[in-house]
């Protein structure tokens, strides 16, 4: 299966401005790319790229004063088959864990741990460890936060989701993962693209998509607790403890997102 995506970023910015970007597509995903995929700029200027400590794809810019559009559109091949449903897929003891995998156990900014320890306990405690209970886990985010493009709010962290019972695809995520966390499986947030392939097409305008990670049985495997079964197309852009490690933009000023248009789809 062959799939067009991109977008074009427009940032406002009053005067000169640092900004991280990460908006490349993973590492991982580049030995599909049909066409190239590279960031491009309506004005001249300097862009370099760095591995962040979760290896992903970064560039680091300085936005001139005035509006700024960050562009890039490609074709890429998937295979076209669903996300992998592994029953079998066995939680590790904490002590057998790979080294780099442990901090995916713990508390970060939007996946507050400590708040919900307790309930994860008396909720997750008596289902079988491993795939099913993050099964378990994903059926009651699921069911848990209501979907409203109108109620996002980036300061809600997993707690906040968990009170509030709204939220967007990154709500679902940052709760799940924290839910993960608290009964000792290692889970990462994911974003990318993932479009209306395969499944009926929303009224809402593409946007990027959140999802997590699991490590069990020796792989991270991909689960979302917003669509909650098995999705195709997915296009992963980064990874990490939460959405502050793969926010798309970081800016050291002040900066203002004024356009924001992004197209996911098969090509037939």
């Amino acid at each position: 299966m062959k799939i067009r995506a991109g977008f074009d970023l427009g940032y406002d910015c009053p005067q000169p401005t640092p900004m991280l970007l990460v908006l490349n597509i993973h590492p991982s995903r580049r030995v599909d790319l049909l066409t190239e995929q590279v960031l491009t700029f309506d004005r001249p200027i300097d862009a370099w790229g760095y591995t962040d400590g979760f290896g992903n794809a970064c560039t680091r810019i300085v936005a001139p004063a005035g509006r700024t559009t960050i562009s890039t559109h490609f074709e890429i091949y998937d295979t076209g088959l669903p996300d992998v449903v592994a029953r079998d897929a066995l939680q590790h003891e904490i002590q057998d864990l790979p080294d780099d995998v442990l901090v995916f156990l713990l508390g970060s900014r939007y996946c507050d741990t400590d708040r919900l320890a307790t309930f994860a306990w008396s909720q997750f405690s008596s289902t079988p460890p491993g795939w099913e209970r993050v099964s378990a886990i994903c059926d009651f985010v699921h069911q848990h936060i209501a979907f409203d493009y109108m109620k996002a709010d980036a300061l809600r962290t997993a707690h906040g989701g968990f009170s509030d019972r709204t939220g967007v695809c990154r709500d679902f995520a940052h709760l799940a993962i924290t839910l993960c966390r608290c009964m000792n499986i290692p889970a990462r947030y994911c974003t990318g693209f993932l479009g209306d392939i395969g499944v009926p097409v929303v009224p809402e305008p593409m946007d990027f998509s959140a999802w997590f990670e699991v490590y069990l049985g020796g792989r991270w495997i991909t689960r979302d607790a917003r669509h909650n079964k098995p999705r195709i197309g997915r296009i992963l852009m980064a990874t990490g403890r939460d959405a502050t490690d793969v926010a798309l933009s970081t800016s050291f000023g002040a900066s203002i997102l004024s356009r924001f248009d992004v197209v996911t789809e098969e090509v037939l």
